[in-house]
């Protein structure tokens, strides 16, 4: 599906099996799930005939009993979802198990990539997720509080209130720009159905309170403020910091949603252009620091540095805590080889997300070279630029590289610091 100026649509596609009920009715919706990753498996025809991986539509397969385990009966799905993601790096997983633990029972889908809503109910008592809709996200600078401080943990936090106060304000600024506004704006969103179906005139106000709509402060970089504080990764000595700065951030959006009675959530921002934005700004200011300033980016939300090595179940078992405290947004991956010819390794780390975290996902290398042929792994060379290392050719416009960046995947091509934490990846398996 492409849009009208030929762009593939963020759009995320939730394979639930249980969002229907037993027997005819949920074979027919595994039915259309098999069809899906068969397709996706298939890939799109480039104009060279070859078959590439799509970006979009992004894919999320649910884990549960009847799926996960072999004797279950939708083993098969699972099965299948792992050659999927082998060859084409979606689906990603969602754990039931692990979700319904942390929100209410329930299992929804993510709105884009990583951002969910926080469980709200209806005047008849019933949880509504569909309709519902975020008013926006502030991110923290997580590192530059801890350059600003120093070694100094008691300062760092000091420092980190004034900057939640600011981070306040922002959030409710985006509030009352909202607050007054009548469904006349946006019709099809406010009047039509996409969100609500207000009448003419009325104002949008009653469904931005009560937890109904969501507003999420972000953070970015906890790798790099452990760094900074405690001299220590936050998967070593840096741990105990990195829990303390989460469940305060935690603690201040709960503390808001009570206060104001709009949705405060914890959103682990996925820092699309952030990574890159924020660095460059305190490389400026402060100079090289390095493991800090010097790599050209931050570390997206909790997520372990990309330079470390961690095995992937170390990995998915570190970043479940954070994932429990960021559920305004949160997801984890695992950087992982040509694995095509390898699905039972495949389908063990799948069945060991759905004991151990709620939201995974997994990178491979899926890229082609237009002037050779070749098809494999295009490379970042020293001078930070994509080139094929069969024939060399550095045109982008000649390339199709496709990588997983901040959830989405992405291709051709981003900017200098996402592209140097690219290239820093290492493998988890």
């Amino acid at each position: 599906l492409m849009t009208c100026n030929g762009q593939a649509p963020f759009v995320t596609m939730f394979m639930y099996l249980d969002e229907v009920p037993e027997g005819r009715t949920r074979d027919d919706l595994a039915m259309i799930i098999k069809e899906v990753l068969l397709q996706r498996m298939q890939g799109v025809k480039n104009e060279k005939g070859v078959w590439i991986t799509p970006a979009f539509p992004k894919l999320i397969y649910v884990l549960d009993e009847h799926n996960v385990h072999k004797d279950g009966k939708y083993y098969y799905l699972t099965e299948l979802a792992a050659k999927c993601t082998a060859k084409r790096m979606y689906p990603d997983y969602i754990s039931a198990k692990k979700m319904r633990e942390i929100y209410d029972g329930n299992v929804f889908a993510p709105m884009g990539c990583r951002s969910f809503l926080s469980p709200w109910k209806n005047e008849n008592g019933d949880f509504v997720f569909d309709g519902r809709f975020n008013m926006g996200v502030v991110s923290l600078n997580l590192p530059q509080i801890g350059i600003i401080s120093g070694r100094d943990e008691k300062k760092y936090f000091e420092i980190l209130e004034k900057r939640l106060e600011l981070a306040k304000k922002a959030l409710m600024f985006r509030y009352e720009l909202l607050e007054n506004i009548t469904s006349d704006v946006s019709p099809i969103h406010w009047q039509y159905g996409a969100i609500a179906r207000l009448k003419p005139h009325e104002k949008v106000t009653k469904l931005l309170k009560g937890g109904y709509a969501t507003i999420s402060l972000g953070y970015i970089g906890l790798y790099e403020a452990s760094i900074l504080v405690t001299g220590e990764t936050h998967t070593k000595g840096g741990h105990d910091f990195a829990v303390k700065v989460i469940r305060r951030l935690r603690q201040a959006v709960d503390d808001w949603k009570k206060e104001t009675n709009i949705g405060f959530a914890l959103y682990g921002t996925p820092a699309e252009s952030l990574t890159n934005r924020f660095a460059k700004i305190d490389l400026a200011r402060f100079g090289s620091i390095k493991d800090v300033t010097d790599k050209g980016y931050y570390t997206n939300s909790y997520h372990v540095d990309v330079r470390e090595n961690i095995n992937v179940f170390d990995k998915f078992d570190f970043e479940s805590e954070f994932q429990d405290q960021s559920t305004g947004g949160m997801i984890s991956y695992a950087e992982i080889p040509n694995m095509t010819n390898n699905i039972d390794a495949v389908l063990t780390m799948v069945k060991y997300i759905y004991d151990h975290i709620t939201y995974a996902e997994f990178n491979t290398k899926s890229d082609y070279c237009h002037e050779c042929g070749f098809d494999g792994e295009i490379v970042v060379n020293n001078d930070n630029e994509w080139e094929c290392p069969q024939c060399h050719n550095k045109d982008k416009s000649k390339l199709t590289v496709i990588r997983r960046t901040c959830g989405y995947l992405g291709e051709n091509f981003w900017n200098e610091g996402r592209t140097k934490e690219i290239k820093s990846r290492v493998l988890h398996i």
